[in-house]
C-alpha cells in the first residue's frame, strides 16, 4: 500500500487534465496555422465540448477531498508545491459552472474566427457583437470568481495569468511608467538623431529565406527541433506542449526584422517549455510560473541577449551570406542602430523596448475599463484612438491598426496583458543577474554560444516549474523581488549610454 494514497490520486488525476490540455492546444495551434476557414464551427464545437470535459475533470468532487487528506501525507517538497498548485487551479475551474465554461469557449471560438477575415477589412462593425458577447462571459466569470475568491473580479481574472498579482499594485507601478516614458522616449529620439540612423538594407527579403534564418537562429539559441517547429500564423504565438513545442511568426518580403525578432522572441518562450522539469510536465507544479514569467523567458532572449551588440556581431555575417546585396547596411554597427531603433507607432508586436510599454499600459486601462463597466464595446475605438494619441503618442488612422490588431481580447485572454510588461521588468532584472553571476555569458553570446545562459536559465528559471512562487524565484535567482528600478536602468543605459 502507497504511504500517500490521497496525493497519488490527485496525481493522476491531473496527469489527465495536464494531458487533455496539451492536446487542446493543438488543436487550437491547427486552428490558426492550418484549418480551413470551413472548419470554424465544427472546431469551436470540438474546442466547447474538450473544455467542458476538461472543466469536468478539473473540478471532479473527489479533488477537495484528495488535496485536504494530501496535505497531512508525508510529502516532499515538490509533491507540497504540486498539491498547493492543484489547490490552486482547483479553486479556479470549481468557481465557474460548466454551462458558462461553455458560452465561454463559444464565444471566445467564434470572435477569434470573426476577427481574422474582419482585421484585414478594417472591419470593427462585424467584430464588435462577438466581442460584446466575449466581454459579457468574461464579466460573468470574474465577478463569479471575485465573490468565491474574495477578490475585486478583474483581479479574479488577473490571478489566473499572475498568481498573486493585483491591479491596486500593477496601477501605480504602470502610472510611473506613463509618466516616466513620454520624457524618456524624447530623450532616447534626440540621442538616436545625433548618433544618426541606421541604413535599413535593401529588400525584397524571401520568405524562404527568412524562414532558413529563423531555424538557424532557433538553433543557436537551444531550441530542440526533435521537440518542436516553426509556422506561420496571423499572429505570433508559442503552443503545444514541451515535447512538442509549436512556434509560429508571420512574414513581410520588405522587413526581415518583424520575423526574425518574432521567431526569437517565441524560442524564449519555447525554451522556457522545453525546459520544465522533466518528471513533473503532466503536473500543475511542473507548469510554467506565470505568464509573467513566461513573457520574460521570450523577451529575455529578444530584447536582452539578442539586441545586445555581442549578438549583433554574430547575426552580422549571417544575415550578409543569407540575404546579399550590398554589404555595407549588414555591418555590425549599422545593424545595432537598427536593432535598437526606437520610434513610436501603432503596432504592439512591432514595438521597440522603449515604447512597447505604453501599448500595455492603454490596454491594460482599457481592458480594465471594460470589466468594471465604465467602457461599453461600441465606445472601444474611439477611446483607443484617445489612448493612442495620449499614451503612446501617435494618432491612430483605422481599427485594423488600432482596437483590432491584438487577437488577445478576441479570444477572451482578459488579464493578460498585464504580464508583457512585467515581463519585461523581470528580464531585465534576470538577465543583469545572469550576466553578473556568469561572466562568460555575453562573450558566449557574440560566439554564437548560448550554453551559459541557457544553463543559467534551466537552473534558475525554468527547471522550477512553479514549485516557487514569482517572488520566490525572482528572489533566488537575482536576490531580490522584481524591482523596475533594473528595468529603466537597462533602458538608460542601452538606450542613452550606449
Amino acid at each position: 500500500m502507497s504511504a500517500t494514497p490521497a496525493y497519488d490520486a490527485l496525481h493522476q488525476h491531473f496527469a489527465r487534465v495536464g494531458h487533455l490540455e496539451e492536446a487542446l492546444e493543438y488543436l487550437y495551434w491547427d486552428m490558426a496555422t492550418q484549418m480551413p476557414e470551413g472548419g470554424a464551427q465544427a472546431r469551436g464545437e470540438q474546442l466547447a465540448t474538450l473544455k467542458v470535459l476538461e472543466h469536468q475533470l478539473s473540478t471532479d468532487p473527489r479533488i477537495g477531498d484528495w488535496i485536504a487528506r494530501a496535505e497531512g501525507e508525508d510529502l516532499d517538497g515538490w509533491q507540497r508545491a504540486n498539491v498547493r498548485e492543484c489547490h490552486r487551479l482547483w479553486t479556479h475551474a470549481t468557481a465557474v459552472p460548466e454551462a458558462l465554461v461553455e458560452a465561454q469557449t463559444k464565444a471566445n471560438s467564434a470572435c477569434g474566427q470573426i476577427w481574422r477575415t474582419a482585421r484585414p477589412k478594417n472591419d470593427f462593425k462585424a467584430v464588435a457583437p462577438y466581442l460584446t458577447e466575449v466581454f459579457a462571459r468574461a464579466r460573468e466569470v470574474a465577478q463569479i470568481k471575485g465573490e468565491i475568491m474574495g477578490l475585486d473580479p478583474y483581479d479574479a481574472l488577473l490571478d489566473g495569468f499572475e498568481p498573486g498579482a493585483r491591479r491596486a499594485q500593477i496601477a501605480p507601478l504602470f502610472d510611473d511608467l506613463a509618466a516616466f516614458l513620454p520624457g524618456f522616449t524624447d530623450q532616447v529620439l534626440d540621442a538616436q538623431a545625433r548618433r544618426g540612423h541606421g541604413v535599413f538594407p535593401t529588400g525584397p527579403f524571401p520568405i524562404a529565406t527568412q524562414r532558413d534564418v529563423g531555424l538557424h537562429f532557433m538553433g543557436v539559441l537551444g531550441f530542440d527541433l526533435n521537440h518542436g517547429r516553426l509556422d506561420v500564423s496571423a499572429h505570433p504565438f508559442c503552443g503545444g506542449g514541451a515535447a512538442d513545442v509549436r512556434i509560429t511568426t508571420r512574414y513581410r518580403e520588405d522587413d526581415f526584422i518583424q520575423s526574425l525578432m518574432g521567431v526569437l522572441h517565441e524560442t524564449g518562450h519555447a525554451l522556457y517549455e522545453q525546459g520544465r522539469p522533466l518528471g513533473w510536465r503532466a503536473q500543475p507544479v511542473g507548469r510554467a510560473r506565470s505568464a509573467g514569467v513566461h513573457e520574460s523567458q521570450s523577451l529575455l532572449m529578444e530584447m536582452q541577449a539578442c539586441r545586445s551588440r555581442e549578438f549583433i556581431e554574430l547575426a552580422s555575417p549571417v544575415l550578409a551570406r543569407h540575404f546579399g546585396g550590398d554589404p555595407t547596411p549588414w555591418a555590425p554597427d549599422n545593424l545595432y542602430r537598427i536593432y535598437t531603433h526606437v520610434e513610436r507607432g501603432l503596432i504592439r508586436v512591432d514595438a521597440d523596448e522603449v515604447t512597447y510599454p505604453a501599448h500595455v499600459i492603454l490596454r491594460f486601462r482599457l481592458e480594465t475599463a471594460l470589466i468594471d463597466g465604465r467602457l461599453q464595446v461600441a465606445d472601444l475605438p474611439g477611446a483607443w484612438r484617445e489612448a493612442m494619441r495620449t499614451t503612446v503618442g501617435v494618432e491612430n488612422p483605422d481599427d485594423k491598426d488600432g482596437v483590432l490588431q491584438d487577437v488577445h481580447w478576441m479570444e477572451g485572454l482578459l488579464g493578460y496583458f498585464p504580464t508583457y510588461t512585467l515581463g519585461a521588468m523581470m528580464a531585465a532584472q534576470l538577465f543583469d543577474a545572469a550576466c553578473t553571476q556568469v561572466p562568460g555569458i555575453l562573450p558566449g553570446v557574440a560566439k554564437g554560444d548560448f550554453t551559459p545562459l541557457l544553463g543559467w536559465l534551466r537552473t534558475n528559471v525554468h527547471g522550477h516549474g512553479s514549485r516557487l512562487t514569482t517572488d520566490e524565484l525572482m528572489t533566488q535567482a537575482t536576490g531580490r523581488p522584481l524591482d523596475a528600478a533594473v528595468f529603466k536602468a537597462h533602458l538608460k543605459r542601452r538606450y542613452l549610454d550606449g
